[in-house]
This record gives C-alpha cells, sequence and structure tokens, in this order.
C-alpha cells in the first residue's frame, strides 16, 4: 500500500525585497523617526510625577512650545510623561528649569531604564494617605457624636482638643498630595483644582482651631478630616484607572534581542546589537528570535512571522529570503547578511510608530478633566465674593465672614466631580471583569461608548490560531499511522495538530525509522524499508491544496493531504452577531493568505474584509477611518497589530495576546470567549450614561447648596456633611451599574 504524508503544506507568501521593515510605510511616522535621528534633532523624555488633569497636558505643552529650539511636545497623561522633540543643542536641563517656572517638578527619563516602579510607588502613597484619613476620620466622628449629642463646656472643648489633635496631623499628612499641587501652581501664578481642595483644608481646620481655643461651640475638624478622606478617594480611584496602562512600545523594546552571534572569519563571536553593523554575517540558531533585519545567505528553516504579519503558518527561508527582527526562526540554523540592527531596525521602527500612536491618544481629555477648565475659577470667586460680601454686611465681622467663605469653599468642593467618572468606571470595570474584560484605562469605556467601527484581526483573534485536522477520516488507517508517526518527529504546529487529532482518534503511530526532520520542508523516515515523507507540497510532488494542509507520500504513490482549519473563538459568531444588531460597521483585516481570510469572512458573515496586510497597513486603515470621523475600535493580538491597536479610538486584545499587544490596548479579554465584546460596548454606553447623570447630580447640589452657603445657612460642618452625601449619592449612583 502506498501511504502519503505531509505534515503541513504552508501556503507560501512572497515577500516584497525592497524592505524587511513592517512599519517602514507608516508615513509619515517612518518620515518622522528618520527626521529624528539627523544629528541636529534630539528627542528627550521627561516624567511629570504632578501632572493629572487636562490643564496640566495644555500648561506643559504651552510653556515647552515657547521655548527656543523645541519643536514639539507630548504630554502621556497615563504614564505622566512628556516627550519632546527639539534641537540636539536643547538639554534636558533647559526644558526642566522652563517647566519648574510654570509650576512642575520634572526628571529626565533613562529610556533604557523605564518601569512601572513609580507608577507603584505613588500608588502605595495614596493608598497609606487614604487609609490614615479614614482611621482617622472614623475616631473624630465618634468624638464628634459626643459633642452633637449636647456636650457643653469643658467637656465639649476637651472633645474639640482631642479631635484637633488626631485631625491637623492627618489633614498635614493626608492632604500633602493636595498642598504640593497647589503650592507648586502659586509660586509662578497657576490656580489648578488643587487650590481650592487645599484652601477648603486649611481653612476648615485654622477656623476649627480657632474655635476650640476660644471654647467656641462649633468645631470642624470632623468635616476638615472627611473632606480630606473623600477628595484622596477620588484620586486614588483615577491613579488606579491610569496605573495598569503600560507602554507598548516598551514591550516592544523588550522584544529585542541585546546580544547575538557573529561570524567573523568563520568564528563565532558574541556581540552586543550596538556594536553590529549593515553587511555583518550573523548566526541565529533554531528556537531564536531574528535580532536584526536581513537576508538569508546559508542554511534553510522555517520561521514564524506570526507576530509580524499575522500569518497563521510558518514560511519557508532560505538563501536570498528577506527576514525582519522579531521574527521566530523555528528548525534550522541561518546565517544573516545584515540589513539594518538597532533602532533602525523593523521592530525598533514599531515601538517608534507605537510611542507616536500612543502620545496622540493621551490628547483625549475626559468630561471631568474639561469641567475643571472652568470650574476652579467659578469656586475661587464665589468664597471670596462671599468673603467680601459679609464682611460689608456685618460692618467687619471677620469671624463670620470666614465661616461663610470657608462653608462656601467646603460645600462647593470638587470632590463630587472627581468622583463623577473614577467612580462609575470602577463599578462598570467590575461588572465587565465578572463577564471577562479587564479595563486598563480609565477612559476606555467613555470612548468605547462612541465607537461606531469595529475592526478584527483574524489569527489568534477571531480565531484560536491553533490549526485543526478536517479530513482524518478521509484517509486509510495505515495512511494515518504512518502521517502520526512522522507528524509526532516534528515541533511544526501543523505536525502538532496533527499528531494529536491521530492520538484523539485512537491510531497508535506506525513504525518509523531513521526520523529525520529537513528544515523548511518536513519529516522524513523508512517505512517497511520504504521511503516516506510528510510536509510540504512540492516536497510531495503534489498539487497544492485551496486550503491549508501538509502532505504524505511514499514512494511512488500520489501524496496525500491532510487539510487544515482554524479553530474558531468561542462567542466569536455571537459577538459580530450583537455588534452587528447595535448598528456597528465590521471590518476584518488580517495578514494571512486570502483563502483563509476569505473563508472566515463568510463564515462569520463579514464583507468587508482584506488579506496580507502588513502592520503599517492595519494601522494606516486605522487612521484613515478616523480620518473620515468614525470611532474605531480595534480588535487584536499580535505584534503585527500593536500600531493599530495603539491608534485606534479604544482597542481590546486576548490575554493569549502577546505582551505588546495587550500593553498597547484599553482593555484585555481574560478568557476565550468573545462574546464579551458586544456586552462591553453596550455597557459603556450605560456607563456614559451615568457619567452625565453624575455630572447632574453634581450640577443640582452645587444649584441648591451654594445659596444656602452664601447666604450663611450652612456651617462649615453642615458644608462638609452636605458635600459627602453628594459623594455618596454619586458613588451610589454608580454602583447602579453593577
Amino acid at each position: 500500500m502506498t501511504a502519503t504524508l505531509e505534515p503541513k503544506a504552508f501556503e507560501d507568501v512572497e515577500y516584497a525585497s525592497v524592505s524587511a521593515c513592517p512599519a517602514c510605510a507608516a508615513a509619515p511616522s517612518a518620515a518622522r523617526i528618520a527626521q529624528l535621528s539627523m544629528p541636529d534633532h534630539a528627542r528627550l523624555m521627561l516624567s511629570l510625577p504632578a501632572a493629572h488633569c487636562a490643564a496640566c497636558i495644555s500648561t506643559v505643552e504651552q510653556a515647552l512650545a515657547a521655548t527656543p529650539g523645541v519643536q514639539s511636545s507630548r504630554v502621556n497623561l497615563t504614564l505622566k510623561r512628556v516627550s519632546v522633540d527639539a534641537d540636539a543643542a536643547v538639554t534636558a536641563d533647559q526644558l526642566i528649569s522652563v517647566l519648574a517656572g510654570v509650576g512642575y517638578e520634572a526628571h529626565e527619563l533613562d529610556a533604557g531604564l523605564l518601569s512601572a516602579t513609580e507608577t507603584d510607588r505613588q500608588g502605595r502613597e495614596l493608598l497609606m494617605r487614604l487609609g490614615v484619613a479614614f482611621f482617622s476620620m472614623m475616631n473624630v466622628m465618634l468624638l464628634s457624636v459626643a459633642v452633637w449629642s449636647g456636650a457643653e463646656g469643658i467637656t465639649r472643648d476637651l472633645f474639640h482638643w482631642i479631635s484637633g489633635a488626631i485631625a491637623i496631623p492627618t489633614v498635614l499628612f493626608s492632604g500633602q498630595p493636595f498642598f504640593k499641587s497647589a503650592w507648586a501652581g502659586v509660586k509662578v501664578g497657576r490656580l489648578g483644582m488643587d487650590f481650592p481642595i487645599s484652601l477648603a483644608l486649611v481653612l476648615a481646620s485654622g477656623i476649627s482651631i480657632f474655635e476650640t481655643w476660644n471654647s467656641g461651640v462649633h468645631a470642624y475638624f470632623d468635616a476638615a478630616v472627611m473632606l480630606c478622606f473623600f477628595l484622596l478617594l477620588g484620586r486614588y480611584l483615577d491613579h488606579r484607572t491610569r496605573a495598569v496602562a503600560r507602554s507598548a512600545a516598551e514591550e516592544l523594546a523588550a522584544l529585542e534581542v541585546p546580544r547575538t552571534v557573529v561570524l567573523v572569519d568563520g568564528a563565532e563571536v558574541t556581540r552586543a546589537i550596538s556594536e553590529i553593523a549593515v553587511g555583518d554575517l550573523v548566526l541565529v540558531r533554531p528556537g531564536g528570535r531574528m535580532p536584526v533585519d536581513g537576508v538569508v545567505v546559508d542554511g534553510t528553516s522555517e520561521v514564524d512571522r506570526s507576530l509580524l504579519t499575522g500569518e497563521s503558518l510558518p514560511v519557508f527561508a532560505g538563501p536570498d529570503m528577506v527576514v525582519s527582527a522579531g521574527e521566530v526562526n523555528l528548525t534550522g540554523p541561518l546565517t544573516l547578511r545584515v540589513t539594518a540592527a538597532g533602532k533602525d531596525s523593523s521592530l525598533h521602527r514599531m515601538a517608534d510608530l507605537v510611542a507616536v500612536a500612543e502620545s496622540a491618544k493621551t490628547k483625549y481629555t475626559t468630561l471631568a478633566e474639561r469641567a475643571a477648565s472652568w470650574y476652579s475659577p467659578i469656586v475661587h470667586l464665589l468664597s471670596f465674593g462671599a468673603f467680601g460680601f459679609w464682611m460689608w454686611k456685618t460692618g467687619g465681622d471677620l469671624r463670620y465672614a470666614v465661616n461663610i467663605s470657608a462653608a462656601t469653599l467646603i460645600i462647593t468642593c470638587p470632590c463630587a466631580l472627581g468622583l463623577a467618572v473614577p467612580a462609575v468606571v470602577t463599578s462598570a470595570s467590575g461588572r465587565l471583569f465578572r463577564k471577562g474584560l479587564l479595563i486598563k484605562h480609565g477612559t476606555a469605556l467613555e470612548r468605547l461608548a462612541q465607537v461606531d467601527t469595529v475592526v478584527f484581526d483574524k489569527t489568534g483573534t477571531l480565531t484560536m490560531g491553533a490549526p485543526e485536522v478536517t479530513n482524518l477520516a478521509d484517509h486509510p488507517r495505515a495512511a494515518v499511522e504512518v502521517a502520526a508517526a512522522l507528524a509526532s518527529a516534528s515541533s511544526h504546529p501543523l505536525a502538532i495538530a496533527l499528531a494529536d487529532a491521530s492520538r484523539k482518534a485512537g491510531i497508535q503511530p506506525a513504525q518509523v525509522d531513521a526520523l529525520r526532520e529537513v528544515p523548511g520542508y518536513g519529516v522524513e523516515g523508512l517505512w517497511r524499508g520504504q521511503a516516506v515523507r510528510l510536509g510540504r507540497a512540492s516536497w510531495c510532488d503534489a498539487d497544492e491544496a485551496a486550503m491549508t494542509a501538509t502532505y504524505l507520500c511514499a514512494g511512488e504513490g500520489s501524496a496525500r493531504a491532510f487539510t487544515f482549519t482554524d479553530r474558531l473563538r468561542p462567542g466569536a459568531e455571537a459577538a459580530i452577531a450583537e455588534l452587528i444588531a447595535q448598528g456597528k460597521t465590521i471590518r476584518l483585516i488580517s495578514g494571512d493568505t486570502e483563502g483563509a481570510v476569505a473563508a472566515l469572512a463568510n463564515r462569520l458573515g463579514i464583507t468587508d474584509w482584506a488579506s496580507g496586510a502588513l502592520p503599517a497597513e492595519k494601522a494606516a486603515l486605522v487612521r484613515d477611518l478616523t480620518l473620515q470621523g468614525r470611532h474605531v475600535l480595534m480588535v487584536g493580538d499580535g505584534l503585527n497589530d500593536t500600531a493599530a491597536l495603539a491608534a485606534a479610538h479604544v482597542s481590546i486584545s486576548p490575554a493569549s495576546a502577546l505582551d505588546a499587544a495587550r500593553a498597547a490596548s484599553d482593555i484585555v479579554l481574560l478568557g476565550q470567549d468573545m462574546a464579551a465584546i458586544g456586552d462591553a460596548t453596550r455597557i459603556s454606553g450605560q456607563t456614559k450614561r451615568r457619567i452625565l447623570q453624575n455630572f447632574g447630580l453634581s450640577a443640582l447640589y452645587n444649584v441648591i447648596a451654594v445659596p444656602l452657603a452664601l447666604t450663611g445657612f450652612a456651617t462649615p460642618l453642615a458644608a462638609a456633611l452636605a458635600m459627602s452625601l453628594s459623594s455618596i449619592t454619586v458613588s451610589l449612583n454608580s454602583l447602579r451599574l453593577k
């Protein structure tokens, strides 16, 4: 009997020999990067630990734009950094001085040492101060109960002094984030939202000390500590929504190989990538990642390009084949002649492309941040106006005027405004987490609610990226036994799938001797003294099948094709159907072959699809849609999707995705079921409505409470209670999402 076996027939894909760089076509980014590589230009990165709102973005960028030699700057609010493009003569120290002049502390960053350490430290510090404020608030409130219950005279004064002994150190310690930010602004004549917060804390504490010293009936230590706690709670919630987002550009840089083996006069020498020059010969062993862009001069193998192109199957690599940094060599050693290395490699350029897209996305501002631009001035005008009016009205009664001014500041404190977005996002995030979605970015749900177009990647996103045999039962048992034996000797994805399918079908592998894997072609051996092969169609003299296949051949007999399909991810059909029902436009774009993409698109009912797309083409599609006024949701999982994920209005990647893709995305799909994506778009609409409701509640609260404070009907304590009530109302409305 003649058996035919081929572990996996890869569909050969033609690659342009012009460039191995999948990001170089991403105009204008590549051109910009090339410009920055010139000796008369420099890119500087500075940290901005105090930046936290939209006003910070505009202040910093305007100050830098006015600096001679600075060409452009972008603030990344998520990472609290600013990237500056400037003349080579401009130094980091100059820029740090400029930012100090407008009230912002700045530090130069070493791109090679960027990490989440600073973000984690800030989070721990906020949480510590929040805990201290909560502990103190509960104790001061217990003491206040005694005063409210009717304690008088020396007993009341004693409780006030004890409350002050707890409250004053707490306010000084826990309020430092607000005090530092407010003082930095005051020094340069800028009043941000932290100024009225700080002033309210100082006035509430100061008035309480004055009243206690003079045996007054009312002291407001409880109001000061309560105010501090709720403000810190809002600040911490906002911090947590930002802190989990790491830079995808950093993740991409982590994929770069730091050292590689160079062939010098036939000898192997290990060198750092920075020492590699164009024209050097580099040896890449099986299992290794390509350290440079280059052309194969010796050896044959199979290369996994899925990270860069999205192709689901490895491709043949032989002499004159162009390869890119970041691709993985699978089966045989390859010798490359270097065409680009280090910062000129395709992987590094892709990281730059993603960094540009990340910075552009941070220009988006939330409703709360936009409201902040006018909220702070109004608060100050109301408070100082009330002070002046009551000083005139009472004939100079300072105590009364200061109490009303403080009550106005406290009652208009932006605590509810600060919680309006983070509280909703936290509630919605919890609900989506239970559905298998992790929200990484504070504005992701707000942006998701605006989505009208959804762009999907194929391999690893809509599919599992794991091939399955479709015609095992169509072959004679003997052929399957031989195929299973040959497949078990290879680590190729199709061979692994064939071996697994045979094992699950209860088929024992045949006795095949002299097994040998031929890199780039397949596996061969001897079965009953006859040569058998499992591998590429050309290796087995077979006609290429219309779908993914591997071929088994023995002797002079005709080859048998074992065909494969990529398993659909659970919930993919439900997700597509739900999104279409919501009126979203669906597009499928993949680096895979036309036949594979067309088959999947037909199965899912997607009419708009494209195949053979490079990373830059995916990013270009997203940019084009954006220029057309569309709000794009990008769903992808590979390195080839990273730039598109970063450039999209909002993005989702599965947990199985490459680290860089997860880092570039705003939302991570934790499980395999994609049906949750349809839920996410629906819940995002509810989230947007809750945010607007919270703003409405906050506005209604101010309309009622502010006149009471201005007319003297609200003491600072009553103002603090009213402010707390508004915060609780906002929080409860947010919890409705759960």
